[in-house]
């Protein structure tokens, strides 16, 4: 893979996509299906998709894709591909609360190793470059020429005093019984993958996810978080999260900064 093209393609890709979901979250109505899942999907995710899709596919003709919204790729057998959430936090999206992000990432042998979170409605722009560290870019954004490029890093976590990042529509007793085995600051909550990035950039220690999730939610997150020293384990056994896993659907798992002394499940 050539990391320079790829680093290139999808931060212009992110915005293009943002840029698609921005005007139709702005209009005064759109268009809200249910899949068989029972998710929502809109309009934005479709536009998303098609645009995300088709760039990639242009750029990295010969490399597999994996994509929520195209049901057919989710029946692959890969540990090396790219991997696509066009608009993680349709929920968000829909209720007007701005906690949405364009996902798109690179899995290398099992392992995200590149990725870019854009969070439009809140300005916001984290990736890996392309020597694997993981910046914060600042606005406005310009397609073609990147901006002011912050490197990221994990907080330094005091184990007594935590700050603890949770979902903002999936909070349930679960997550709230195995959080309460921590000394905990204080607690905030973010949509979507923007909970990788607030670790990543050491707004926040640790993020436990006890509740079903999809590869396509979490490997640009989890790309973002391994460029900034974070790690991301399975919850039950602590072993590292891999991807390219059967359907990609992932197990509960914890995201957190190298020093918090997790718990077990």
């Amino acid at each position: 893979m050539n990391y320079e093209r790829l680093e290139q393609t999808m931060r212009q890709l992110a915005l293009q996509a943002g840029d698609r979901i921005m005007d139709i979250y702005n209009s005064e109505d759109f268009d809200v299906k249910v899949k068989s899942d029972d998710s929502p999907v809109t309009e934005a995710d479709e536009a998303a998709d098609a645009l995300i899709s088709e760039g990639l596919r242009r750029a990295f003709p010969d490399m597999a894709l994996v994509t929520e919204e195209q049901a057919n790729s989710h029946t692959q057998k890969v540990d090396t591909f790219l991997i696509v959430d066009p608009l993680d936090g349709t929920k968000e999206f829909i209720h007007r609360r701005g906690d949405f992000t364009v996902n798109i990432a690179y899995v290398e042998n099992g392992v995200p190793v590149r990725g870019v979170v854009y969070a439009p409605a809140k300005g916001r722009m984290f990736y890996t470059r392309a020597d694997g560290v993981s910046v914060e870019e600042d606005g406005p954004f310009d397609k073609d020429t990147p901006g002011t490029l912050r490197p990221i890093q994990v907080a330094q976590p005091n184990n007594d005093s935590l700050m603890v990042v949770a979902s903002k529509s999936h909070r349930d007793q679960a997550t709230d019984d195995y959080i309460g085995k921590y000394s905990v600051k204080d607690m905030t909550s973010a949509g979507s993958s923007l909970k990788f990035c607030l670790v990543a950039t050491g707004e926040a220690d640790i993020y436990p996810r006890v509740g079903r999730t999809m590869e396509w939610d979490t490997a640009a997150g989890q790309a973002v978080l391994h460029g900034a020293g974070g790690q991301v384990v399975q919850f039950q056994d602590h072993a590292p999260l891999r991807y390219g896993k059967d359907g990609f659907a992932n197990p509960f798992f914890i995201a957190y900064a190298p020093g918090v002394e997790l718990q077990e499940a």
